[in-house]
């Protein structure tokens, strides 16, 4: 059957308006509403909302949904001055005034939603295509502007009143036909009506999808009316005729507490139907509908047999859901039956605790039904199904109050969502920062992030966002991030992603930086041999790397000497082991270990450097080896490296040992096997800093609950490395912590 609701200008008057109002309040509460009625209607006047409608108008229908909801008084009294604060400039402090905190607080977040409503209706006016040709981005944007209603709010009661707003305002278009009525109906189908089915609100559910149909499809939802109203009377003769017969036939049976009732199909789900199906009216089974609802399984397949042997069943049309459940756990039994006039009868079947959750039971079964897949988000599915558990209590409730306390307690708190000045909805884990809010937009703008405007006001960096915020980041034409963004403790960046986008920022300086000093090397020295014309890039192949990039960072890094370069740019090859070897003596510079005490057995003092490999310390013993072009490579002497090459070339190997003045600061790898868990890195990087460690490097890789951490510090001597190694086994979660 089609649900009909009536305006507030078909009301038989205030009088009755208020009798409706103060349904099942006390004497007390009625009397805040008579009070609250007669201030709202003087303070209104003739004062109009956006839509057209007179704001008192607007107001009271609202407050007589809320009502027919049976939700509470404050409910009630915040529906009847919601428009308060958008009419005075102290208007909250006036409602507070009036009707008390709690009521302030409902109105106050009417108001928030009301602030996002141009933002979600501009985005949503333009997505307008079918669920099933919608871009999945414009899908996922839609979901987070579902969820950012909710979060918005502390009190889900506002979600409420928001939905009862909203069916007021198309009650108004459906007797005025106003051009906005287009783009709200939009808006409606795709946010209020699906959060209306999700909480379960069937009521507003139906007339919000109906309503909003008729002003999108005026055709096609007069064309399906006429269809239901030309049979409405004999329709509903025979449901309850089938209700009397069927009850009969279970009793007779020996199930006694059958529950049978007609279901109602509204029209823009008859038109859903035709739609998905591609079939006439004429072949929508469920325009006659049953359903039956029974005490166990067993009663269900006896109701089932007693239905086919009623009617005759249509074989195409039944599916066993109870046998075979739905992903989302929907358990029932669908079937259809031809009646005697030759027209269909759908029939459900299904115990009271399939019944209930079905109703009531996961957030699964709205994305069935609006015809979404299913995701992993449980939490956000569980915090549904207990709004719609509560929402299903409150008229158990005997004190109002308490499931008041509840809904307060229901606040979506995982997640925030934050306005671009585009009106584009971003969602970020709460306790983000502006800084993550730029580079959840684009790379490029947290890059250039200077400072940040929330709702117009400048900001630092490092505030925390909340829920409903609109966000404008101030941009710097050319640079990148601050290094105090990857400071912790002074809490710039929140995100593990913006964290990350941020030492890749770095990491790409810092290659750049040597790429141009490689690439100034390769052209200086090419000048001086007078080979400035050469190719680079037939260079860098004759050398092996793919690109002259490659060359330029290996010449930077000092993994290709210029005596290569060399022999390349001449037409010959790179060095090789047959080679006399050149020792480089004492009239070139020698390196800084030289000085530092690095005697070698026989020689004068050599060109020497400290292996990469093993990174040596004194009084680590050592052995030298002669390189081609580098002087002498001083390792450790059970350096694996060493072992490979001594036995390659034995004759290089050269006897080496710390002089009495090795003292200087060396480079050395640190590895810490660790279980990862949040502030680790900090807790190891105090270690580090208490014990004056410099750190040049650090590589962090996480897996599975375990974290492994490479750090290269310098440090003064074995001791002092011994010490911070002791330290590092200390901290909570580290497994091992050892000299690489």
């Amino acid at each position: 059957m089609v649900s009909v609701t009536h305006s507030v200008a078909a009301q038989s008057g205030l009088e009755h308006s208020l009798q409706s109002l103060t349904d099942g309040l006390s004497l007390e509460d009625a009397g805040r509403i008579h009070r609250a009625v007669d201030f709202a209607e003087a303070f209104y006047a003739d004062r109009a909302l956006g839509s057209g409608e007179q704001v008192w108008r607007h107001a009271l229908g609202m407050a007589l949904i809320v009502a027919g909801l049976k939700l509470d008084a404050d409910s009630r009294l915040a529906a009847l001055l919601f428009a308060v604060p958008a009419q005075q400039e102290h208007g909250l402090a006036l409602v507070e005034k009036e009707c008390g905190r709690s009521v302030a607080h409902l109105v106050d977040g009417i108001s928030r939603l009301n602030r996002v409503r141009p933002i979600t209706r501009g985005f949503v006016a333009h997505s307008a295509e079918s669920d099933d040709k919608k871009p999945q981005e414009m899908k996922a944007q839609v979901e987070v502007l579902r969820k950012m209603l909710l979060a918005m709010v502390e009190d889900i009661r506002v979600v409420l009143l928001r939905l009862a707003s909203r069916t007021q305002t198309l009650r108004y278009y459906a007797e005025e036909a106003d051009p906005l009525r287009v783009p709200v109906a939009r808006e409606t189908l795709e946010l209020y009506s699906p959060l209306a089915n999700r909480l379960g609100v069937w009521e507003l559910k139906w007339e919000l999808e109906d309503l909003s149909f008729r002003f999108l499809h005026p055709a096609i939802y007069k064309d399906i009316a006429q269809h239901l109203d030309e049979k409405r009377t004999e329709r509903e003769q025979f449901i309850s005729e089938a209700v009397d017969r069927l009850q009969g036939e279970l009793a007779a049976a020996g199930v006694h507490d059958a529950e049978i009732y007609g279901r109602p199909k509204h029209i823009y789900s008859i038109w859903n139907k035709m739609r998905k199906k591609d079939v006439a009216f004429t072949e929508v089974y469920d325009v006659r509908a049953l359903r039956v609802i029974v005490s166990d399984v067993k009663d269900c397949y006896t109701a089932l047999g007693i239905v086919h042997h009623i009617w005759s069943p249509i074989g195409s049309e039944f599916d066993d859901y109870i046998a075979h459940p739905k992903g989302n756990d929907y358990r029932s039994l669908h079937t259809a039956v031809h009646c005697p006039d030759g027209r269909a009868l759908e029939v459900q079947i299904r115990t009271r605790e399939m019944h209930n959750h079905a109703e009531l039971g996961v957030a699964a079964h709205w994305r069935y039904k609006e015809g979404s897949k299913a995701t992993p988000e449980d939490r956000y599915d569980k915090k549904i199904a207990w709004l719609r558990q509560l929402l299903s209590w409150r008229d158990e409730a005997v004190d109002s109050s308490d499931w008041v306390k509840h809904y307060k307690q229901a606040a979506f708190d995982e997640t925030i969502y934050i306005l671009t000045p585009q009106g584009r909805v971003v969602d970020l884990p709460r306790g983000a920062t502006p800084v993550d809010f730029a580079y959840r937009v684009h790379t490029d703008i947290g890059h250039r992030c200077r400072g940040a405007k929330v709702d117009g006001a400048l900001v630092p960096l490092n505030t925390q966002l909340a829920t409903g915020q609109r966000v404008e980041i101030v941009l710097a034409k050319h640079g990148g991030p601050s290094r105090d963004w990857l400071n912790a403790s002074l809490g710039y960046v929140f995100t593990h992603r913006s964290r990350a986008k941020v030492r890749q920022w770095f990491a790409t300086l810092a290659l750049e930086d040597m790429l141009a000093e490689g690439r100034s090397a390769v052209s200086r020295e090419l000048q001086r041999m007078g080979q400035a014309g050469i190719s680079l890039d037939e260079l860098a192949d004759r050398l092996g790397f793919a690109r002259c990039d490659d060359l330029f960072i290996a010449v930077a890094r000092a993994k290709l000497n210029m005596r290569q370069l060399q022999a390349a740019v001449r037409g010959g090859e790179a060095p090789t082991d047959e080679d006399p070897i050149e020792f480089q003596v004492s009239e070139q510079r020698p390196s800084d270990h030289a000085e530092k005490g690095i005697l070698i057995v026989g020689m004068g003092r050599l060109l020497t450097q400290l292996a990469g490999c093993c990174k040596p310390v004194p009084p680590d013993p050592i052995v030298g080896f002669v390189t081609r072009g580098k002087g002498v490579s001083v390792h450790r002497a059970d350096c694996r490296n060493f072992s490979n090459m001594r036995a390659m070339n034995p004759e290089r190997v050269i006897e080496t040992s710390w002089g009495g003045g090795a003292e200087g600061i060396f480079a050395v790898d640190i590895v810490i096997d660790a279980h990862d868990r949040q502030g680790l890195l900090r807790d190891v990087s105090d270690v580090l800093a208490r014990e004056k460690l410099n750190v040049i490097a650090v590589n962090t890789q996480s897996r599975q609950g375990d974290a492994l951490m490479r750090f290269t510090a310098e440090v003064s001597s074995i001791s002092q490395l011994d010490r911070t190694l002791t330290l590092l086994r200390g901290v909570e979660g580290v497994v091992s912590a050892r000299r690489a």
